[in-house]
């Protein structure tokens, strides 16, 4: 151990297998688009369109720097998913054939002086009510509904098969793809609605969180590994109290090992004791409160613990599912908050 440092590791290899795995509950003429915002959460952008561009049929993202960053890797769609609001944006799009979102009927205006010229996909408001144009606006999108366009919605239960308001949202959007005259493609499904709902697939499907490894469903593997090394290993006696606020009392003899990594580096801060961990491919938990820079892991019962071996806090073997459920947390934000200081690795581009 020359200098010990927290370290997120990301197999891409591990991302093109998650693919494939939501790909076998699609029908094959359903296309693939890979969700890669938020700087492919977390996953790095631009390295991402890299490694998946031979697995996914286009890519979608929130900003349009995020999709002109694309562009230069990319001949395939790409989608601003929520959409540009300047002259200058859509010449931009124009420029480098890039696909955009409407919304609301305050963007109208400008996207109709666009309309001949790009593709655009409509968002309806089928009930989720956070973007979309509502069912009653939909006549004045009628120069939008063109085959090369794409009617959309978004589900806001996708991941509890059994809320109601699944069931309303497709009513909703069934109803509105009967009053367009003309065939249009559809797009519905996110991760979620993809394992749920793939009788909802329709022409395109929207991944994200899933292709990381980030939601709880069979065969997928959380495709980055966030872990840092053990610096100390403190021996306690019984009813010795450990970390800030020494919230947690041991009951017995006990070595606690301490490692280099803390709120800082983007681990939760609001991790309660428990949290698993793994050293040395044994299971641990987390005792006493996350720290800046350091987190107390109970190693009492691994064998041949040492100062330098590496402590994962999510990886394929332990997925970040376990952590996000223990701590009420979503992994969504685990894989976006990781700190510059983290140093990274990038396997299989």
């Amino acid at each position: 151990m020359i200098e010990p440092n927290s370290e997120l590791v990301i197999d891409y290899e591990l991302v093109r297998n998650n693919i494939q795995v939501i790909k076998k509950n699609l029908p094959k003429d359903s296309k693939f688009m890979g969700i890669i915002k938020s700087n492919a959460y977390g996953h790095d952008l631009e390295k991402s369109a890299q490694a998946l561009d031979g697995f996914v049929d286009g890519y979608g993202v929130v900003r349009l720097e995020e999709a002109l960053k694309i562009r230069d890797i990319s001949s395939k769609p790409i989608l601003a998913m929520q959409g540009v609001y300047s002259s200058d944006a859509y010449d931009s799009l124009k420029q480098h054939e890039i696909w955009t979102v409407i919304h609301s009927l305050t963007q109208l205006p400008l996207a109709k002086q666009y309309q001949d010229e790009l593709i655009f996909w409509i968002k309806l408001n089928t009930g989720m009510n956070r973007l979309g144009i509502g069912l009653d606006e939909i006549d004045q999108f009628k120069s939008f509904f063109k085959e090369q366009n794409v009617l959309m919605t978004h589900l806001a239960c996708a991941d509890n098969p059994g809320d109601e308001l699944n069931d309303v949202q497709f009513k909703n959007f069934n109803s509105a793809y009967k009053k367009i005259s003309k065939k249009m493609n559809r797009s519905v499904l996110n991760s979620a609605g993809i394992f749920n709902f793939p009788n909802y697939s329709f022409d395109w499907v929207r991944s994200g969180i899933a292709i990381y490894g980030g939601i709880d469903f069979p065969e997928l593997k959380t495709a980055m590994t966030f872990r840092s090394q053990i610096i100390s290993i403190q021996s306690l006696n019984a009813n010795e109290r450990i970390g800030y606020g020494g919230r947690v009392k041991t009951e017995k003899k006990s070595k606690i090992a301490i490692v280099y990594c803390g709120y800082a580096d983007g681990f939760p801060q609001t991790a309660i004791d428990g949290t698993s961990a793994l050293v040395n491919g044994h299971l641990s938990n987390i005792l006493g409160r996350v720290s800046m820079d350091l987190i107390s892991i109970d190693v009492t019962d691994i064998p041949d613990c040492k100062i330098g071996d590496w402590c994962e806090l999510w990886s394929p073997e332990l997925s970040i599912i376990e952590n996000t459920q223990k701590n009420n947390l979503i992994s969504y934000e685990l894989m976006t908050k990781m700190s510059q200081r983290v140093k990274r690795q990038y396997l299989n581009i």
